[in-house]
């Protein structure tokens, strides 16, 4: 049987989704968002005659990614997609109304139109990285926002408060990152990955595992470059006829986590690591500025992090001298 499209809008407890038959109609269906709303799912596509579908949902965090694990486990293909694809998919449209169950339709209606890649969910003990990570980074947002109300409040009593809470978090920071250290000792695999990314000077051991958490496998990337394109870090250029003539920036559509996790490093890099102090310089005397000279390093630091795994060889500053032996 042909494989019919479901599109899926994730809400907290509700899921919206619009299956599209042969005929050109289309079936909503109000769910909810747990293992018996999952299966209600499924029993309701075998009553509709429907065995194989391509599902596909919006990547906007923690809500779907159960579903899409079932769906997965069902043997039914999922595809996760960013959500500024379905959105200028929708302004083609010129979608007027939106409420969950529109969102659905146009999210099938994408689906079926452009066939987006497949998804795979990653390894158990990446999704445990994962989910320390973003703890991680939920205790550092709180922390500086305590110390931020902390800045502005001369009320004692509130003083004292804010100053429980924020050595309260400091030791959740610390137990966290403690958490962190021993998840990797807990995976042979991690741990060889995270000894691989360290050894490029710059990449400390929070930055290894927000890069691992962040890309999942790096054998999910071709090359290099379709990692920096996935985290945003790729040029746009903004020119057109004789009037448009904007300034080369970097796209920003991708992973934004990825992109706050290097930033810091890059900075770190551009010192001590020889390769990065070369290009940081270089670009420097050419007249760009620190900004785009930091976007730069941040690429190319995410071009050695992509060279280090896909090898398997630790960083080597002087790799590229051979080659230029070889060449002359």
């Amino acid at each position: 049987m042909e494989t019919a499209v479901l599109g899926i809008d994730v809400g907290k407890s509700k899921v919206h989704v619009c299956l599209l038959l042969p005929n050109g109609k289309s079936k909503p269906k109000a769910l909810g968002n747990n293992l018996e709303g999952y299966q209600e799912l499924l029993n309701w596509l075998s009553r509709q005659g429907i065995t194989k579908v391509h599902a596909c949902m919006e990547a906007t965090g923690s809500y779907g990614s159960a579903l899409a694990r079932y769906l997965y486990e069902h043997r039914q293909t999922v595809s996760l997609v960013n959500p500024s694809r379905v959105k200028g998919f929708a302004i083609s449209e010129m979608t007027r109304t939106k409420t969950d169950k529109v969102d659905a339709g146009v999210i099938a209606r994408f689906c079926a139109a452009l066939h987006p890649p497949s998804w795979s969910p990653p390894a158990v003990e990446i999704e445990q990285l994962q989910a320390i990570m973003r703890r991680l980074e939920s205790l550092n947002q709180m922390l500086q926002q305590e110390k931020n109300r902390l800045d502005v409040t001369d009320n004692a009593s509130v003083q004292a408060s804010i100053s429980a809470h924020i050595q309260f978090l400091e030791n959740e920071l610390g137990k966290t990152r403690q958490l962190i250290h021993a998840h990797f000792e807990q995976h042979t695999n991690l741990r060889a990955q995270r000894n691989l990314l360290t050894s490029i000077p710059g990449v400390g051991e929070q930055t290894a595992a927000s890069i691992l958490a962040e890309i999942g496998s790096v054998t999910t990337f071709e090359s290099a470059r379709q990692l920096a394109a996935y985290s945003g870090l790729t040029p746009r250029e903004r020119t057109s006829g004789t009037s448009v003539r904007g300034k080369t920036s970097l796209s920003r559509i991708g992973n934004s986590r990825l992109r706050k996790a290097l930033f810091m490093p890059a900075l770190t890099a551009a010192q001590c690591n020889p390769i990065l102090h070369d290009l940081w310089e270089r670009l420097l005397r050419r007249g760009k500025t620190k900004m785009v000279a930091v976007g730069a390093v941040m690429r190319k630091l995410l071009h050695l992090a992509f060279g280090v795994l896909k090898s398997g060889k630790p960083f080597d500053p002087d790799y590229s001298k051979p080659l230029a032996t070889v060449a002359a």
